[in-house]
Protein backbone atom coordinates (compact mmCIF):
# COMPACT_ATOMS: atom_id res chain seq x y z
CA UNK A 1 0.00 0.00 0.00
CA UNK A 2 1.34 3.72 -0.98
CA UNK A 3 2.17 5.49 2.25
CA UNK A 4 -0.09 9.24 2.73
CA UNK A 5 1.39 12.00 0.94
CA UNK A 6 2.04 15.23 2.53
CA UNK A 7 0.15 18.16 1.73
CA UNK A 8 0.20 21.54 2.07
CA UNK A 9 -2.81 22.68 4.02
CA UNK A 10 -4.46 26.59 4.16
CA UNK A 11 -2.49 27.62 6.93
CA UNK A 12 1.37 26.33 5.71
CA UNK A 13 1.04 22.97 7.58
CA UNK A 14 1.81 20.06 6.03
CA UNK A 15 -0.91 17.32 6.42
CA UNK A 16 -1.13 13.94 5.35
CA UNK A 17 -3.92 13.08 2.89
CA UNK A 18 -5.03 8.89 2.58
CA UNK A 19 -4.26 7.57 -1.02
CA UNK A 20 -7.97 6.65 -2.72
CA UNK A 21 -7.76 3.09 -2.89
CA UNK A 22 -7.33 1.49 -6.80
CA UNK A 23 -10.35 0.34 -8.75
CA UNK A 24 -7.71 -0.79 -11.48
CA UNK A 25 -8.92 -4.49 -11.69
CA UNK A 26 -5.94 -5.80 -13.31
CA UNK A 27 -3.75 -4.46 -9.89
CA UNK A 28 -6.91 -5.94 -7.94
CA UNK A 29 -6.05 -9.11 -9.95
CA UNK A 30 -2.33 -9.07 -8.63
CA UNK A 31 -3.44 -8.49 -5.05
CA UNK A 32 -6.27 -10.95 -5.06
CA UNK A 33 -3.42 -13.69 -6.64
CA UNK A 34 -1.00 -12.89 -3.50
CA UNK A 35 -4.02 -13.33 -1.13
CA UNK A 36 -4.88 -16.64 -2.22
CA UNK A 37 -1.50 -17.57 -2.25
CA UNK A 38 -1.21 -16.57 1.29
CA UNK A 39 -4.54 -17.05 2.61
CA UNK A 40 -4.91 -21.20 1.20
CA UNK A 41 -1.02 -22.09 1.07
CA UNK A 42 -1.01 -23.13 -2.43
CA UNK A 43 1.70 -24.07 -4.14
CA UNK A 44 1.68 -21.97 -7.09
CA UNK A 45 3.20 -18.52 -7.69
CA UNK A 46 0.64 -15.07 -7.43
CA UNK A 47 1.61 -14.53 -11.07
CA UNK A 48 1.21 -17.94 -12.19
CA UNK A 49 -2.73 -17.45 -11.65
CA UNK A 50 -4.65 -17.40 -14.69
CA UNK A 51 -6.88 -14.51 -13.97
CA UNK A 52 -9.37 -15.90 -16.43
CA UNK A 53 -9.03 -19.21 -15.25
CA UNK A 54 -12.20 -20.88 -13.14
CA UNK A 55 -11.69 -20.35 -9.14
CA UNK A 56 -13.81 -23.94 -9.04
CA UNK A 57 -13.31 -27.41 -11.28
CA UNK A 58 -9.98 -27.21 -13.63
CA UNK A 59 -9.34 -24.00 -12.79
CA UNK A 60 -7.36 -23.57 -9.37
CA UNK A 61 -9.64 -26.23 -8.59
CA UNK A 62 -11.05 -24.58 -5.25
CA UNK A 63 -13.61 -25.81 -3.08
CA UNK A 64 -16.60 -24.04 -0.83
CA UNK A 65 -14.13 -23.97 2.28
CA UNK A 66 -11.59 -22.68 0.19
CA UNK A 67 -13.73 -19.78 -1.37
CA UNK A 68 -15.33 -18.99 2.51
CA UNK A 69 -11.24 -18.27 3.78
CA UNK A 70 -10.53 -16.07 0.57
CA UNK A 71 -14.07 -14.35 0.63
CA UNK A 72 -13.03 -13.74 4.50
CA UNK A 73 -9.23 -12.29 3.50
CA UNK A 74 -10.75 -10.13 0.81
CA UNK A 75 -13.36 -8.90 3.09
CA UNK A 76 -10.70 -7.60 5.77
CA UNK A 77 -8.32 -6.47 3.20
CA UNK A 78 -11.13 -4.11 1.10
CA UNK A 79 -13.14 -2.84 4.06
CA UNK A 80 -16.75 -4.80 2.50
CA UNK A 81 -18.66 -7.96 3.42
CA UNK A 82 -18.86 -10.94 0.56
CA UNK A 83 -21.63 -12.95 1.58
CA UNK A 84 -22.10 -16.49 1.26
CA UNK A 85 -25.90 -16.06 0.71
CA UNK A 86 -25.30 -13.32 -2.27
CA UNK A 87 -27.16 -14.49 -5.35
CA UNK A 88 -24.34 -13.30 -7.82
CA UNK A 89 -21.84 -15.49 -5.95
CA UNK A 90 -21.27 -17.87 -8.65
CA UNK A 91 -20.65 -14.63 -11.28
CA UNK A 92 -18.35 -13.18 -8.56
CA UNK A 93 -16.18 -16.13 -7.89
CA UNK A 94 -16.23 -17.48 -11.70
CA UNK A 95 -12.36 -16.46 -11.37
CA UNK A 96 -10.15 -14.02 -10.00
CA UNK A 97 -10.77 -11.55 -13.04
CA UNK A 98 -14.80 -11.49 -12.02
CA UNK A 99 -13.80 -11.18 -8.52
CA UNK A 100 -11.02 -8.26 -8.80
CA UNK A 101 -14.20 -6.60 -11.08
CA UNK A 102 -16.74 -6.93 -8.05
CA UNK A 103 -13.88 -5.90 -5.51
CA UNK A 104 -13.55 -2.49 -7.80
CA UNK A 105 -16.86 -1.72 -7.52
CA UNK A 106 -17.17 -2.65 -4.02
CA UNK A 107 -13.89 -1.46 -1.71
CA UNK A 108 -13.88 0.75 0.74
CA UNK A 109 -10.17 0.68 1.70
Amino acid sequence: MTPAAPAAAPDGEIALTSPTPTTDPSVIERELADIFVSALNLEVAAADIDPTAPLYGDGLGLDSIDILEVALAVSQRYGFQLRSDDENNQRIFQSLRSLAEHVARHRTQ
